[in-house]
């Protein structure tokens, strides 16, 4: 993984290297590699290991989402803060599955910092309603399920949302 300035300065020395090919009469070389520069730009917002582990989440594979994302040493400096909200996301969801009270840290983190699509807010929201659930919150839990619900516009969530209030009232 390449430090999130180094990733703008190759995809401008590339761009650099594609107007000088233009100048030189070598067009093809040029567009080809305008087109190129593209993909260090791609990569300074969506960096590839966070793309790596969610591709491994998606197969349901958590140990090897884990692998790739110990691959970011210090994600507070590599990272722009949309990405450190999904690996904050990425490391709750992860630690959901057995540490719950360290998964809320990381969901707290991943709000805080930010997520930049709703459903994944939503998610984070809706586990975060789950353990406050389990710690007998219930005011708190409530208003991070109408949040959650708020947030959720394709109804992807609207059984585990359903299922979290009547659970609710049993209690």
């Amino acid at each position: 993984m390449f430090h999130r300035n180094i990733k703008l300065i190759l995809a401008g020395l590339i761009i650099v290297t594609g107007v000088w090919q233009f100048t030189e009469n070598n067009i093809g070389n040029g567009i080809f590699l305008l087109l190129i520069s593209a993909f260090p730009i791609f990569l300074y917002f969506k960096n590839e290991f966070i793309l790596l582990a969610f591709l491994k989440l998606r197969k349901q594979d958590f140990e090897g989402a884990k692998k790739w994302l110990a691959y970011i040493k210090n994600p507070e400096t590599a990272l722009i803060q949309k990405q450190q909200g999904y690996f904050n996301y990425l490391h709750g969801i992860m630690l959901s599955q057995t540490n719950i009270i360290q998964a809320e840290k990381y969901f707290k983190k991943a709000i805080a910092l930010g997520l930049s699509m709703d459903m994944d807010l939503a998610v984070a929201k809706l586990n975060l309603a789950g353990v406050a659930m389990s710690r007998r919150r219930k005011l708190e839990a409530t208003t991070l399920l109408n949040e959650a619900k708020k947030l959720d516009k394709q109804n992807m969530l609207k059984e585990q949302i359903t299922m979290m209030k009547d659970q609710m009232k049993k209690l």
